[in-house]
């Protein structure tokens, strides 16, 4: 109870977890991007605690607000 477990997949010899390439990169970047932005952004702690959130989930806002220009 309460251990962690790891499952081989023994026909590929890996874990199972698979590298995803250049997507990673590129939310790290924009992750660091949005955190310098919101936190320039604010001058409170709570104001940085929000913007270190909102930097989180990045991905969502760009969707969003892509979604309201395309009027959709």
């Amino acid at each position: 109870m309460g251990q962690n477990h790891i499952y081989v997949n023994r026909e590929s010899g890996g874990t199972g977890m698979k590298a995803t390439g250049a997507s990673e990169g590129i939310y790290g970047l924009g992750f660091i991007g949005a955190l310098v932005y919101y936190i320039l952004q604010s001058n409170t702690v709570g104001g940085w605690l929000l913007g270190f959130l909102k930097a989180l989930v990045w991905p969502a806002f760009l969707v969003y607000d892509l979604m309201k220009f395309l009027q959709m």
